[in-house]
């Protein structure tokens, strides 16, 4: 076994299903196979190997979880995940089916401990609220100065006053990494966003003190609708997140855990030319998506 979650431990064979599907994922970029070129480190080995762990960890805990709540999957659901894990084994090479050491029946096992995961997190976030008004997901296009001298603050202030450009001073005053930026809620310091929100199209704030120093802010949109309705859909995310974590956390600061280290660390990512399946989770999703 890899690792051990209170009663429930997780297997090499698993572990590897996981391992080879995120290797293909993540080492692949813009077409080029990021595992033929050597970086000079072992960071994309050991990114892989931390989000394959941090995965499957959850899918344990949270099978655990299922079972304090005493949910099961259904028929339908076992039916779906069979079709799933016929169509994934079939899928795989040789190589691929050596390497990781599975059978068909291991696929559909693997699948049947994810959709029950997922059944839980669902339940979980199945309450979250999904309507944001488009006052609280509102994205602005602002140009911003930031300086921490408050002589040179004033001295700011008195420019814009008289009429000179913001993106000049900005462009010789600024201490930020960047003067114009898209905003949502809470990414500015409170004092700012309570005067930025309030603008008009084109308006220019006076200063504004905050904690280091002061903000002069230059209302370009005040309301960048794409932005704004790409912004709903995190903000439901994030409240779905904040569900999640109140109860999967506290029932899993209650179990004791223990990896074999020694295995772990001492896999190595198998990534030569036979390795190249990657559809374990979208076939899943195919068949098991709308669980």
């Amino acid at each position: 076994q890899v690792f051990r979650i209170g009663n429930v431990s997780c297997g090499l064979k698993e572990a590897k299903v996981y391992l080879v599907n995120y290797q293909n994922i993540y080492g692949t970029a813009y077409g080029l196979d990021l595992w033929q070129h050597d970086f000079g480190d072992s960071s994309l080995e050991n990114y892989v190997k931390n989000i394959t762990m941090q995965e499957l960890a959850q899918v344990v805990c949270l099978d655990q979880l299922a079972k304090e709540k005493e949910m099961e999957l259904s028929e339908e659901e076992n039916g779906k995940i069979a079709q799933a894990a016929e169509e994934y084994f079939a899928s795989l090479t040789e190589d691929e089916t050596a390497y990781m050491g599975v059978s068909e029946s291991d696929i559909k096992e693997y699948y049947e401990h994810y959709a029950l995961a997922q059944k839980v997190y669902h339940s979980l976030t199945k309450a979250v609220n999904e309507e944001v008004s488009d006052d609280e997901a509102r994205v602005m296009e602002i140009m911003q100065i930031f300086i921490s001298d408050e002589s040179r603050a004033n001295e700011i202030a008195s420019r814009l006053a008289q009429g000179e450009d913001f993106a000049t001073l900005a462009n010789n005053y600024n201490e930020l990494s960047s003067i114009q930026v898209n905003v949502s809620r809470d990414e500015l310091p409170d004092a700012v966003e309570q005067i930025a929100f309030q603008m008009e199209n084109d308006e220019v704030s006076g200063k504004i003190t905050v904690d280091g120093g002061f903000y002069f802010i230059k209302c370009l949109n005040k309301y960048n609708q794409e932005l704004t309705e790409a912004n709903k859909a995190n903000i439901v995310d994030k409240r779905e997140k904040e569900a999640f974590d109140d109860e999967y956390n506290e029932f899993v600061s209650s179990l004791n855990s223990n990896i074999n280290e020694n295995l772990w660390e001492n896999l190595e990512l198998e990534t030569g030319s036979g390795m190249k399946t990657d559809t374990f989770f979208e076939v899943f999703n195919t068949y098991c998506g709308d669980m």
